[in-house]
């Protein structure tokens, strides 16, 4: 299992300006390896409960939330990260374990015995929750992610476009998904990540860019259509 515990904050900005700071935080931030010119691509796999408990959590904005997600980042990959995100306070905690890619699949279909194979505690714990609580597939999120790091503090500042999903298919790996937009594609999700305080001069770097706070999560503008048609 790996483990981080970071702060971190979200915003909206425009395809613009974020073409503007891509430029400024490379010159002084490393650049991930996978980055290329067009990023690289994220898909997540998202599991709630059948009353949608996370989901409700989050748009109340409770301190003490999660969410679970399996992750990947190619149809052809041959793992997948099982991750679970705890909001406590300031601080977003996560915990991640790496799957092979026939127990991933498993997982998308709603099966966690896989698990159970696993000596790592917190894949138990997985276990435990997601099959007591009834936790099962509720959507997709996929999306391109250009990523910068700094050692000092952990930061890390990423910027998501492309942010597409489905409630349609649960097949993380299918080269097909049907995917639909759920953001402006004029936007941009901009990420902040750090450890006890922001550098300034990265501060400053972030000042000279309009970014609005954003509140919901990527999960949510995934569910929001489907569960507004409910409500």
């Amino acid at each position: 299992m790996n483990e981080v515990s970071r702060q971190e904050k979200k915003y909206a900005i425009n395809l613009a300006d974020g073409t503007v700071l891509r430029g400024r935080l490379g010159a002084v931030m490393h650049g991930d390896p996978h980055n290329g010119p067009q990023g690289y691509e994220i898909r997540s796999l998202y599991f709630d409960t059948p009353d949608d408990q996370d989901f409700a959590d989050k748009v109340d904005g409770l301190e003490l939330r999660r969410k679970i997600r399996l992750r990947t980042y190619s149809p052809q990959s041959d793992f997948a990260m099982l991750e679970m995100k705890q909001k406590e306070g300031p601080y977003q905690r996560k915990r991640s374990l790496r799957l092979r890619r026939e127990e991933a699949v498993r997982l998308c279909q709603g099966d966690y015995r896989p698990l159970l194979s696993h000596t790592d505690p917190f894949a138990a714990e997985c276990y435990g929750l997601m099959h007591c609580r009834c936790y099962r597939p509720k959507a997709v999120v996929a999306y391109r992610r250009q990523a910068y790091v700094a050692r000092e503090n952990h930061i890390r500042i990423t910027l998501d476009s492309q942010i597409t999903a489905t409630e349609s298919s649960y097949d993380l790996f299918s080269q097909q998904l049907p995917l639909y937009t759920v953001m402006d594609p004029f936007q941009m999700v901009l990420e902040v990540k750090y450890n006890g305080f922001l550098l300034s001069y990265l501060k400053d770097l972030l000042d000279l860019v309009a970014r609005p706070e954003l509140s919901v999560s990527k999960y949510c503008l995934a569910r929001s259509v489907s569960l507004s048609l409910q409500s």
